[in-house]
């Protein structure tokens, strides 16, 4: 059926112009599913004769009309095109004297002529269309199959032309590198060679190709190298250097490469040769290894004078080191045996004027001695808690707080503080997130920074108080280990002050160093403010012009959260106790007495332990304790472990802790746990009994 349907072909021109013949013969190809064209003479046959023509049906009659204009056309048609023609025509036995004359003349111009007599069946003119038909698509078959095989000659021709072209471009190339470039198959026989081998062998390039590498460069050069010829025709990229001498007995020094080359079948074929002349190099390699090995004995003499330098110079530096270590030490221990001594004058000199009333009877104006003891005291603990602070050991409650608000809150103050000659500028980012930080140590610190300024204006100025949020990258916090980069909230306070010069700013943060006059300064302001950066994750910066003022700026880390909520004011709390059982855990037999004296005094039974191992057992009893009072440092197991273990018993158990400093008790929010809080020794009555009395408060509710 695909004849039938065919897109050349496939219609049937019909000429039967006298009769019903021609309808009677188009319907019932028709109805067989046959492109039936009915042609009224042969002229009209000659002019619908195109590709899409299969065969021509013709009746006698219709070969009567005129041949000249079918002839030209059938004429006109290409070599591989013969038109099947059907000539319906009469039995031979009404041909008295043999075919007639037309249909004769018909022969004559078509080779591809079937006769059938008529009348005949239609299924004998369907079988002889059918076969007519696929007879035309084997010839458009043909023609489509000599168009490519036209094609491919033709796509062959100029293929040679430019294989030619490339390969004379190719020997130009090859010719014009300084590099032996050949190809040897594998038969050992060159099958190309550049103009190189007219310097490397001392022939000229077209007699060496079809030679043999024995009959080309000699069969001892043959020898030598055939190993490495089998190793690259067995598929190994081949690499070497070679000691070729020139023919006049010079050196010359070479790289080669033996490549191998695969058809399009994926065999080796044979290998590509390659020779670079590397004599220069080679040579100025050897002088350069002469050269290095002669440095390299001036370098080890050298160096050896170098390390007895360097050991002579560590050990002056060591000195020098251990002597400005002994000097900051003489100076820190110095200043606060200064400090300590004035105010220990202040407790005992009161206690011992206190003692020699007493034992005189004399009491009316005892009060006021007891008065100036605790106040030299309170004052040798605010010396202390700004030496853990520079040392950055202090006890620290971080957390998230509104940096904003906690300046905001600060405004009079620091009017109050600054008098009314230095005006007080707050510049707040509103944009600012909160900063991690203790809050009453932030507080201080700008606190200190703003008396600082303060006795920079002494004919007064301006002090601004600025916060911004800021990114350090990786860059900007190298080398320096409390910091990690991210954002962090700024605090600025700036003076119109006096100012500095940069060799005094290098020292402000030293511990007792001042620029105040004698007896109006400790020198430990600045360096308290450092310390409590460092130890917060932060850092803090100055920078200070002489007559136009100083900055000190400080880093602290910025919280990706909200603010802590500020603590409720805490309820009236009665500090006297009802009989309640508190453990007393402290190595210092003092400090021990005294906290018992007092528990005992506001009305709690006190069971006291010197160390862990003696609180353990008390703990693993059964009798009722309410409560454990520990300090932090104890000997072999410390106050968090002994918690620890407490809890096991204990589990609802609070535990106060009392620090005067340990090392892991810095943070409080990673020491702490459930009902767990944290006094710093020293600490008042006051402070003992309310947070004793606050705690069990709580475990009561």
């Amino acid at each position: 059926m695909a004849h039938r349907t065919a897109p050349e072909g496939h219609r049937i021109l019909a000429c039967a112009p006298y009769g019903r013949d021609a309808d009677h013969v188009a319907l019932l190809l028709r109805n067989g599913g046959y492109d039936v064209s009915i042609c009224a003479d042969l002229a009209c046959v000659a002019r619908a004769l195109d590709d899409h023509t299969g065969a021509i049906l013709l009746t006698e009659d219709g070969v009567r009309s005129d041949l000249a204009e079918l002839r030209e056309a059938l004429s006109s048609q290409p070599p591989w095109s013969d038109v099947p023609v059907i000539l319906l025509a009469a039995r031979q036995s009404s041909w008295v004297y043999g075919p007639p004359n037309r249909a004769r003349q018909l022969s004559d111009l078509a080779s591809n002529i079937v006769v059938i007599e008529r009348p005949l069946s239609a299924r004998s003119l369907v079988s002889a269309i059918d076969t007519a038909l696929r007879n035309r698509q084997r010839q458009f078959a043909m023609r489509d199959r000599l168009d490519e095989l036209a094609q491919s000659a033709r796509a062959l021709a100029v293929s040679r032309e430019a294989l030619t072209a490339s390969e004379a471009e190719l020997r130009r190339v090859a010719d014009a590198l300084p590099v032996l470039i050949g190809f040897v198959d594998r038969d050992y026989r060159y099958r190309f060679a550049n103009k190189a081998y007219e310097d490397w062998l001392y022939r000229s390039p077209g007699t060496v190709i079809g030679l043999t590498v024995a009959e080309a460069a000699g069969e001892d050069v043959f020898a030598q190298r055939k190993v490495f010829m089998d190793r690259a025709l067995a598929g190994e990229d081949v690499q070497m250097q070679l000691n070729w001498p020139h023919r006049d007995g010079r050196r010359r020094e070479a790289e080669v490469r033996y490549l191998p080359r695969r058809n399009e079948h994926g065999e080796i074929d044979g290998f590509h040769i390659f020779a670079h002349d590397v004599t220069v190099r080679v040579e100025s390699e050897e002088a350069l290894r002469r050269s290095a090995d002669q440095l390299e004995a001036k370098v080890a003499e050298r160096t050896a004078e170098l390390n007895a330098e360097i050991a002579n110079r560590a050990r002056v530096e060591a000195a020098l080191r251990q002597s400005q270590k002994m000097e900051a030490i003489g100076q820190l221990t110095g200043g606060i045996a200064h400090d300590f001594n004035n105010m220990l004058t202040g407790v005992i000199g009161s206690l011992d004027i206190v003692r020699m009333r007493l034992a005189s009877g004399k009491t009316g104006d005892i009060s006021q001695f007891v008065q100036l003891a605790l106040a030299s005291a309170n004052r040798a603990a605010s010396l202390t808690q700004r030496l853990l602070a520079f040392s950055r050991r202090q006890s620290l409650d971080s957390k998230p707080i509104d940096i904003n608000g906690l300046v905001d809150s600060l405004g009079d103050l620091l009017t109050r503080t600054m008098g009314e000659r230095i005006s007080v500028e707050l510049e707040l980012d509103p944009q600012l997130p909160a900063g991690v930080a203790d809050a009453s140590e932030l507080e201080s610190a700008i606190l200190n920074l703003a008396i600082n300024a303060r006795d920079a204006m002494p004919e007064g100025g301006r002090l601004q108080v600025q916060t911004r949020v800021t990114s350090l990258d990786a860059a900007q916090v190298a080398g320096k280990p409390a910091l990690k980069p991210g954002r962090y909230v700024l605090i600025s306070v700036s003076d119109s002050g006096v100012g500095m010069a940069p060799e005094l700013v290098e020292k402000v943060f030293e511990p007792f160093f001042t620029t105040k006059p004698l007896g109006q300064g400790t020198g430990l302001g600045l360096s308290m403010v450092y310390g409590f950066a460092q130890q917060s994750g932060g850092e803090v910066r100055i920078h200070s012009t002489p007559d136009v003022g100083t900055t000190v700026s400080l880093y602290l880390p910025a919280s990706e959260g909200e603010a802590a909520a500020p603590a409720p004011e805490p309820a009236a709390i009665d500090s006297n106790g009802e009989g309640q059982c508190v453990l007393l855990v402290e190595d210092d037999e003092a400090v021990r007495t005294l906290v018992r004296v007092v528990l005992e005094q506001l009305g709690y039974v006190a069971l006291e332990a010197s160390e862990a191992l003696v609180a353990i057992p008390i703990l693993a009893s059964a009798r009722r304790i309410d409560l454990m009072i520990s300090d932090v440092g104890l000997p072999g197991m410390n106050g968090r472990e002994l918690a620890e273990v407490a809890r096991k018993h204990r589990p609802e158990l609070p535990i106060l802790f009392a620090t005067g400093y340990a090392e892991n008790a810095a943070i409080r929010a990673s020491f702490l746990g459930s009902n767990m809080a944290m006094i710093t020794k020293p600490f008042t009555v006051e402070v003992l009994a309310n947070k004793v009395g606050e705690m069990l408060a709580a475990n009561r509710e």
